[in-house]
């Protein structure tokens, strides 16, 4: 036990050496603004991370962690890291708060205290001055801001980590939003990246258990796109090509003519944020029919196109109703994207099946086959949100309910290491997805509206479509590619039955029939046997 507590005391000192001269150049300049020198930067990190630690290796290393203390002590030092760490990420800007945003989506993979902390840098990131926006915009377009707009606002009617929105009308009075990128990202994106790297990596030897590397390495890879606002156009235009089809869905248009690198001028779209359940209900807009469109539109993203918005976060996601009173979706910031391999995507269709089955067998062939290894069943309930029960007994069967939800939260605390080992394993593809998922059940969670079995039917429906591509990729003639596609379309009409069977047996009058009729009570029918 000595010898362990000097291993940490040195862990400890080492770590707080490499700090010093960042955490003095930071408590000497704290009083001017210097936070695009890239030492004050790094120093001002390091000093919080190191309290962070510190804290945790003071708080609980004495107590024993099988007791109640221990996690009501373990509970308090989460709160006191996590804003402390928010601080940070405000003070620092930038890519700080893309982190901190993206910490603030993993519900049901990291603690709530943290997950909670986060989330309202959602809503709360920094604001650039306006004359430092109209200096990027002239910059960028090589012309006075009175060149282009008529009239540009004042103040931003939105803003983000990387960028913020401003209304404003074309010379011919088009109304448009304008995406500016924040003055100073760009310039210190690449010190930011090594430094996070650097402190993940710090943590990581103190605190062997937790190993957050991975999302060191995605940062690296997303963020220079994501700085890309060319690419972020060309996203825009790819997604509304695929998913055209969807009557519902609004991809506001992109005026090339005035867009660049770091601006990016749109349809101005006006629309209630989808988790506002007032908006909703003042313009009579049925949740659940949001949430179901939401399903669909990223069950085909995932499993049919391989192409996925990873960025669903309430703020780029309104809603609105149409002079048809029909309602319409409106899906903004398409800076963050993630293209999946079909390997990737076919065996993540067969274990979203093997989830819907409640099939045990390929749940652990291909929670496998996605990098689990023997924590498949820890994986398929991060995936899911649901216990492992409801796991086994099939999660289109169970309900959700508040004790599984609170069962879950806990259970993150507890099963961290594993939770962490896994996001090292997987697919760097599954990484990004984890994040939609949460941030998609973060919106059924705000509008009381959770899965139903007709979003489980739609969520078949595209993982068929993708198994039957997969079966066409080995087919060498064309008798087994029409018996493919025989067998692709007698599945899809067994799901298109089945969901009959679950809109007729919904309506009163049916059940009603059924009540008086059936001699036992009416068995609940799954999707297993589609």
């Amino acid at each position: 036990m000595g010898l362990l507590r000097a291993i940490q005391r040195h862990k400890l000192l080492s770590f707080s050496i490499a700090a010093a001269s960042g955490v003095a150049i930071y408590t000497q300049t704290r009083r001017k603004d210097w936070s695009s020198v890239g030492a004050v930067r790094f120093g001002r990190a390091m000093f919080g991370v190191v309290g962070i630690v510190v804290d945790y290796k003071k708080t609980l290393f004495h107590v024993d962690d099988s007791t109640e203390q221990y996690r009501e002590l373990k509970s308090k030092v989460h709160w006191r890291s996590a804003e402390k760490l928010r601080q940070m990420c405000c003070k620092n800007g930038g890519i700080f708060i893309k982190i901190g945003q993206y910490l603030g989506s993993l519900d049901y993979l990291l603690p709530e205290e943290y997950v909670k902390t986060m989330k309202v840098l959602h809503n709360d990131a920094p604001r650039s001055p306006l004359d430092s926006i109209r200096r990027v915009v002239e910059e960028d377009l090589g012309c006075k801001v009175e060149d282009v707009f008529q009239e540009f606002s004042c103040e931003p009617i939105g803003t983000a980590s990387l960028a913020q929105v401003h209304k404003a009308s074309l010379k011919d009075g088009t109304q448009v939003a304008v995406k500016v990128q924040h003055p100073q990202v760009k310039a210190y994106s690449d010190v930011d990246m090594k430094t996070v790297d650097f402190l993940l990596h710090a943590v990581a030897w103190v605190f062997p258990e937790f190993e957050f590397l991975w999302l060191s390495e995605e940062m690296k890879k997303k963020l220079p796109v994501e700085l890309d606002f060319i690419q972020e156009g060309h996203n825009a235009e790819k997604i509304a090509r695929l998913l055209g089809h969807f009557k519902f869905l609004k991809v506001p248009k992109v005026y090339w003519n005035h867009s660049s690198a770091r601006v990016l001028i749109m349809e101005y779209c006006e629309g209630g944020f989808v988790e506002d359940k007032a908006y909703m209900k003042k313009h009579g807009i049925n949740v659940n029919k949001i949430t179901q469109a939401l399903g669909e539109l990223y069950s085909e993203m995932i499993f049919v196109h391989g192409f996925v918005h990873c960025d669903p976060h309430p703020g780029n996601i309104l809603i609105r109703k149409t002079d048809k009173q029909e309602m319409e979706m409106i899906l903004l910031d398409h800076g963050l994207y993630q293209t999946l391999t079909d390997e990737f995507r076919w065996n993540y269709s067969h274990l979203w099946l093997a989830l819907i089955r409640a099939d045990l067998d390929n749940i652990k062939q291909y929670g496998q086959a996605l990098g689990a290894g023997e924590l498949y069943p820890l994986f398929a309930c991060m995936l899911t949100a649901r216990s492992w029960n409801s796991v086994t007994t099939g999660i289109d069967k169970v309900t959700p309910n508040q004790a599984e939800d609170q069962e879950i939260q806990e259970s993150v605390g507890n099963y961290l290491p594993e939770i962490s080992s896994i996001l090292n394993k997987v697919p760097r593809q599954m990484l990004l997805l984890f994040k939609t998922n949460d941030l998609l059940r973060g919106i059924e969670f705000a509008l009381d509206s959770r899965k139903s079995a007709s979003s489980f039917i739609n969520m078949s429906r595209c993982c068929v479509r993708a198994v039957a591509d997969q079966d066409l990729s080995r087919c060498t003639n064309w008798i087994s590619r029409t018996r493919v596609h025989l067998y692709k379309h007698l599945r899809l009409m067994g799901i298109s039955a089945y969901q009959l069977y679950v809109q007729i047996s919904n309506m009163s009058f049916m059940q009603q029939i059924i009540r008086l009729f059936s001699t036992a009570p009416v068995k609940q029918v799954s999707v297993v046997g589609l």
